[in-house]
């Protein structure tokens, strides 16, 4: 039997509503995605309103992250590189160590997790060996933790 067309709605979530059709750079497109959604919401919501909508956003969607990509592995194979919910789902995770819509540490928290996200040191790279979806999203996550720790390094001895 011959898998033709993904179903839509794992699409969607896996590609990070399609940036990860991007022809450049598909993670970071769907870490800026994130962050840009993250700067929206920021303004609506002060810092506590905005941990609580970022730690929702994180839990829905490493869940139906793990869920997408495992129905799309028949059809695309293992983490291909248009399944980007997972860098979404790792930089909301650094921007928690963020204040509300703040610029300069936005954009830290955004760099941060993709150079771990891309060296994939201390464990990360482990992670990819979990099966399926859960693989796919956990070095991800594992990447946002370290940005989150090393954010909140910099604010505690800035601030």
């Amino acid at each position: 039997m011959t898998l033709h067309k993904p179903p839509f709605i794992p699409v969607m979530i896996a590609t990070g509503f399609g940036s990860g059709f991007s022809p450049i750079a598909p993670g970071t497109a769907g870490a800026l995605l994130a962050t840009l959604i993250w700067f929206a919401l920021a303004t609506v919501f002060s810092d506590i309103p905005l941990l609580w909508v970022t730690g929702a956003l994180i839990f829905l969607f490493t869940f139906l992250g793990i869920w997408a990509a495992d129905k799309l592995e028949p059809y695309w194979g293992e983490d291909p590189s248009r399944v980007v919910v997972d860098e979404m789902v790792g930089v909301w995770i650094a921007l928690l160590a963020a204040p509300s819509g703040h610029l300069y540490y936005g954009l830290a928290a955004f760099a941060l997790f993709r150079l771990f996200d891309i060296w994939k040191p201390l464990g990360i790279r482990r992670m990819e060996r979990l099966p399926g979806g859960l693989g796919v999203m956990m070095d991800d996550i594992l990447s946002g933790m370290y940005g989150f720790l090393v954010l909140m390094a910099v604010r505690w001895w800035i601030e």
